[in-house]
């Protein structure tokens, strides 16, 4: 028992003096600096586009590994997906998904195979099934390696662009929507026709106003628009007709919206007794 009671209070001294050589580090400051950083970094490397061609990172690097590949042919889209995590290092799953957005816009990106649908919300294919290759508007309007800024990538072993020469209002084109640590962007999508009246108008140092067209069609009320400045509403209703008197025809759903979602809201309202179905 007395050999016991011994280790017992060498036990206790050892941790005392381990307490004892502790100290108090406040966290008030790092809290401040180190949270300043990691918002910049979501701001600037994850969420929110650069206004001068329009991409995030990821879509950027998508972009420049398209490149890399490029030779006129098809390429699977699980081998960009690898080529692109040589300049992004946040996982393939990310990386697919980032380019399937891109080819649902229909201007950068030359698709084959199943990449979803926009209208229905029905998922595009794996990587694995699906093909890509730039698109001649992409080969023309995106590279230009004479006048393009570098950066080295994250393991310092290539050289990707700091932004892309981007000789057209991507931003406005594509549109973009992104949430990141105290701020957030949503840049509605133009029709592209208008977007090359408007910027021939500004370069002839013509006044014009531009509106938000949406790929899904239904009609907008842009009267509190505000110019897109903060504060302004947009709102998009689905374009409907009633050939026959118990008969209603959708044609054209508001953007952001899906017909497996108008239907479901439709099943709602029928349930609530907001709206009668005859089924």
């Amino acid at each position: 028992m007395s050999e016991e009671h011994e280790e017992l209070e060498h036990l206790n001294s050892s941790d005392q003096e381990q307490h004892s050589t502790e100290t108090i580090t406040r966290v008030t400051g790092m809290y401040k600096e180190w949270f300043l950083d990691y918002a910049s970094y979501v701001i600037l490397e994850r969420a929110v586009p650069a206004i001068e061609d329009g991409f995030k990172p990821v879509q950027r690097r998508i972009m420049q590994s398209m490149k890399d590949l490029d030779d006129g042919r098809y390429n699977k889209v699980a081998n960009i997906v690898g080529h692109c995590m040589q300049y992004h290092p946040h996982g393939d799953a990310s990386i697919g998904d980032a380019m399937v957005q891109i080819g649902q816009k229909d201007l950068l990106i030359d698709m084959q195979g199943n990449w979803g649908n926009i209208l229905t919300g029905d998922p595009a294919a794996a990587s694995r099934y699906i093909e890509a290759r730039l698109s001649k508007f992409a080969l023309e309007v995106l590279y230009n390696p004479k006048i393009t800024e570098w950066q080295s990538s994250y393991d310092g072993r290539r050289k990707e662009p700091i932004n892309l020469p981007v000789k057209f209002p991507l931003l406005l084109a594509q549109g973009a929507e992104g949430i990141a640590v105290g701020l957030s962007t949503k840049v509605l999508p133009h029709n592209f026709n208008e977007l090359i009246d408007a910027s021939i108008k500004h370069l002839q140092g013509k006044r014009f106003k531009i509106y938000p067209d949406f790929p899904t069609g239904g009609e907008a009320d842009i009267s509190n628009y505000n110019d897109g400045l903060r504060g302004g509403k947009v709102r998009v209703r689905a374009k409907m007709h009633s050939p026959e008197k118990n008969t209603i025809v959708i044609t054209e759903i508001p953007y952001s919206t899906t017909t497996s979602s108008l239907i479901d809201s439709i099943l709602k309202a029928n349930e609530k007794g907001k709206l009668k179905l005859n089924v």
